[in-house]
Parts: structure tokens; sequence; C-alpha cells
């Protein structure tokens, strides 16, 4: 479920506090002592059992030696991280927070241990990466496609997501990169990006839409029609909100939230309804006359698609090769925008 947008600066210091010290060597602390990521672990191990005793067994160690790295720790780092009881033992609210660290560290070792038993079993690559559905209705199938022909065994794991849950997913390690918009990338430390290509949001209706009787447009005549947008948090919905907003007119009183691409144009082909999308994602559409960009358009409707990807885990030859080709693919869907009233001769300097 795609997150609201008043949400997002909460996830996004949370998430900043998360990944300020996630490199697993060994790092200085204010009381200038070490961090050791073996300490980390064992941090995790307790909180998660509850026990000394218990998290000794499950690491192998001895109980003593296990107290003595949680001491160690604690004076490390000059903070008190748990708390001892009659019911257990469980985690200050600085334990917590750097429990949160271990977690991340123990996964990307988990994640280094299966990919390293994998190519020592002869199993095939995995490439797992994320994308909008936007992207994933066209510009990536036949990205994929072109790329498939050279790594036919490589197994490839696409995921379709908001563009919030894009970046929650990256740094929780579930991709290996994502192509997604640039918007909210600079809430994240931890991330690099690279823009890959440059995109048009149009509006579109069906042909016969009465719409296309009108010399001119404003966003006040669109508003008096039902709308299918994305869930709240998406950039479309949070772009016609904003230009509505900019002329004084409330959202349309007949709105439709969905996540799908190709329910919104079967809707929009179908019935009276409008929908803000990618020019690439309707491209066949469009050429086949089952839907028609409105001759309405505004600098806002840009925006920039781009590979995001962690700092700390950079790419191999595999996937840059795929990334290569959306590159490819989408710059040339890009450039091959529905031209916004062309019928009538009327162009706009932005489609020319």
């Amino acid at each position: 479920m795609a997150l609201p947008l008043e949400g997002l600066h909460f996830q996004a210091q949370a998430a900043r506090r998360s990944l300020s010290s996630r490199n697993p060597m060994k790092r200085k602390t204010p009381a200038g002592g070490v961090m050791d990521p073996r300490k980390l672990l064992h941090l995790a191990a307790v909180i998660e059992r509850g026990s000394l005793v218990k998290a000794a067994k499950h690491l192998a160690v001895s109980q003593p030696a296990l107290s003595k790295s949680m001491d160690r720790l604690e004076s490390d780092l000059g903070i008190k991280l748990l708390e001892r009881g009659p019911m257990g033992i469980t985690p200050t609210t600085f334990g917590e927070l750097l429990y949160s660290h271990a977690r991340l560290i123990r996964e990307e070792m988990d994640l280094a241990e299966k990919r390293i038993q994998k190519v020592e079993e002869g199993h095939a690559r995995v490439v797992t990466f994320g994308t909008l559905p936007s992207l994933a209705s066209s510009v990536v199938p036949l990205a994929v496609s072109r790329w498939r022909e050279r790594h036919p065994r490589v197994l490839l794991r696409v995921v379709e997501k908001v563009q919030v849950e894009l970046l929650l997913g990256l740094l929780r390690g579930e991709f290996d990169f994502i192509v997604g918009q640039t918007e909210f990338y600079g809430f994240w430390e931890g991330l690099k990006q690279r823009v890959l290509f440059r995109d048009r949001l149009c509006v579109f209706a069906r042909p016969k839409h009465s719409l296309f009787r009108l010399a001119e447009l404003s966003w006040a005549d669109l508003a008096q029609f039902p709308w299918v947008c994305p869930m709240v948090g998406g950039r479309q919905r949070t772009v016609l909100e904003k230009l509505l907003a900019s002329e004084g007119v409330d959202l349309p009183q007949q709105l439709i939230e969905c996540g799908s691409i190709d329910f919104t144009k079967s809707l929009v082909a179908a019935s009276d309804y409008l929908a803000m999308l990618p020019a690439h994602s309707v491209t066949a559409d469009v050429s086949e006359g089952t839907i028609r960009a409105l001759s309405i358009t505004v600098p806002a409707l840009r925006r920039n698609i781009a590979l995001i990807f962690r700092e700390r885990s950079p790419l191999d030859s595999v996937s840059r090769e795929l990334i290569t080709h959306i590159e490819a693919i989408g710059g040339d869907l890009s450039s091959e925008h529905p031209r916004v009233g062309a019928d009538r001769g009327s162009a706009t300097a932005a489609d020319r």
C-alpha cells in the first residue's frame, strides 16, 4: 500500500537515522572506542531471544563470553543498551536503535553468503530490481527482451511498487537497484542515482470525449469530469492536486484510486474518466486510437526517470547491461510522445 505523503517525512527521518552507521567495518564511537560488527550481531541475537543463555546457544558461544561482549559494547558506546529484568532482557531506546543497524548488517552478510553459495553450486545469477507500474507496463518489458538475448540463464525478478515503497525496499536490501522517479530521493542517505531519461505526463481521454470540442482547456474544465489516479502518494496524484489548487479548484467529486496502468487505460478508453499517465506507457494505445492526449501541458508534467542503488553495493556488469537497455528504450519511447491536438494542428511548443 502506498504511504500517505504526510507520513513521508517521518519515514525519511527514520530511514536516515537507521542508515547513519550502516558500514559494517569497525567505527569510532563518540566515547572513542571501537564498534565491532560482531558485537552488533551478538546484540541482535540477545534482543531477539530475550535471554543471554538462549542467545549464547544460538551463537555457539559461552554465556560468560556473550555477557562480556555486551558489557564491552555498552562500555565502548558509553550508553546502556539492555535492561535485565525478571521477564528477561529487553532493549533500551538506544538498544532498539542499534538493533536496526545490526539487522541490516546481518541481512547483508546473509545475502552475500547465499550469493556465494549459489555461485559455488553452479546456480544461475539472480538479479532483483523494483520499478514503477508505468515502467513495468512499457519500458521494462522491451528492455528485458533485448537484455535476455545475452543472459538466458540469469534469473531476473522484477517487482513493481510505488515510489516510496521502492525506496524503502531498496534500503532494506530487497532490490539490487530500482528504476523510478527522482522524487523523494534526497530524503535518504546511502543511496546514489543517475538519471536515465526524461519523460512527460499527459492527460488522456477517450477520442470522442467532449473535452476535445473545447478550443482551450483549463484545469477547472478537467475537474468537472471523473478521474482515475494512482494511490495517494503517487506523483500523478500529487501533481493533479497542485495544479487544481493553483486554480482554486477542488479535486473531482468522482475519483478512483488505482495502482494498475492497464485498468486505468481500459477505464479511460471506455468512459468519460480522465487519467494522467506517462507518455511512454500509452504509446501503443495512442497508435491504436483507443485513448488520446488532451491539449493541456505545464512544466510540472515533466519528470526524470532514474537508476537508484545503494552506495555500498555497486552494480555488476549484468545489471549495468540491463540498465543500459532500460535507458535506451526509455529514451526512444519518450521521444515519441503523442502529438497533443495534432489533428487540429495545435501542438504546443513543448510538443515540437
